[in-house]
């Protein structure tokens, strides 16, 4: 009996609480008759709060991507690029310059330098087809690096190396080796423009000097251009002296090729670079993955081990409860 008085004035209680509050909010909407349609939210717990902090935000996720990003492949993609534009886009200009210059200048009969042409044709369309490949092989070895970058991040998690991404890294190694050596003879045999319009720069800059301009030896100041080898020695003039080899300095041809073949040199230059590093990064991500197989291998044969001893511990609890 007491119990059930002691819930009757339990209950009365709440019920007058509950209709006090139930006044004052009649009250309030009686004041202020637009919070009628005001919805009220719930106020965030503890535990809410612990979960929107734990849970990563834009911030986090940015961080997280910009960690695997290759840096170093993504150089060395950007130098090979930039090195193999400007030795493509330079010398196809600066070789249709040379051929302008030798048929007003050095040759004028056509069959002289025929060969010649046909030779600075077939090498700008070399060249067409050095740009798409190097363009397509430094998108794949910058996603190679994206690819054994992951590798070396997920070392110990759930990656899992084959021996096909193995032998991919180490066949692009040999190739990069390949082409890092054929670049530097692309290298050398483009600095042979660069000396051979040098040459024929610093001849004019004898002509122009006072020295020079004050005797009657300027006309003796010649370049034969046949002692290069580009055209025969039976082209026409082929030699050329004093005022009219100055007036070729002066040209605009003369002086876009040279320095056109400058830049092109540097860009044959930076790309050797570009592939040298290329070859560093690729040695030392193939040497990751190797390491990495080796670990998996390991892991595997320890977690064979400890199932086995749980295996034969199971076994000895076996019998020793069949004998007891």
């Amino acid at each position: 009996m007491e119990t059930a008085a002691e819930e009757n004035t339990e209950q009365s209680q709440e019920r007058k609480v509950n209709s006090r509050a139930e006044m004052e909010i009649g009250r309030y909407h009686w004041m202020y008759p637009g919070s009628k349609n005001h919805q009220y939210r719930p106020v965030p717990t503890l535990g809410d709060r612990a979960s929107l902090l734990s849970s990563p935000g834009c911030f986090e996720c940015c961080i997280k991507c910009l960690g695997g990003v290759p840096y170093a492949s993504l150089v060395a993609t950007i130098l090979c690029f930039s090195g193999v534009a400007l030795f493509c886009g330079c010398g196809h200009v600066a070789l249709a310059g040379t051929v302008a210059i030798l048929e007003q200048h050095f040759s004028t009969n056509t069959s002289d330098h025929a060969l010649l042409s046909e030779v600075i044709q077939l090498m700008q369309y070399v060249i067409y087809g050095i740009a798409s490949f190097f363009f397509l092989y430094g998108i794949i070895l910058l996603a190679e690096g994206f690819y054994t970058t992951s590798a070396v991040k997920e070392l110990h998690g759930e990656f899992k190396t084959t021996a096909c991404g193995r032998c991919i890294s180490g066949m692009f190694v040999f190739l990069t080796y390949v082409l890092g050596v054929a670049w530097l003879g692309v290298f050398g045999f483009s600095a042979v423009p660069v000396f051979m319009f040098y040459n024929i720069w610093s001849t004019c800059e004898v002509i122009k000097s006072p020295q020079t301009n004050g005797t009657a030896g300027v006309e003796q100041i010649c370049v034969d251009i046949r002692q290069y080898g580009i055209i025969p020695w039976n082209a026409f003039p082929g030699r050329i002296c004093g005022s009219a080899l100055e007036n070729i300095c002066n040209t605009n041809e003369f002086y876009m090729s040279y320095h056109l073949f400058i830049v092109a040199c540097a860009g044959a230059g930076a790309t050797v670079i570009a592939l040298i590093h290329f070859l560093m990064i690729l040695s030392s991500n193939w040497a990751y993955l190797k390491d990495a197989s080796k670990m998996q291998a390991y892991q595997d044969i320890k977690a064979k081990e400890e199932q086995e001893l749980q295996d034969i511990q199971s076994r000895s609890k076996e019998q020793l409860n069949s004998y007891t």
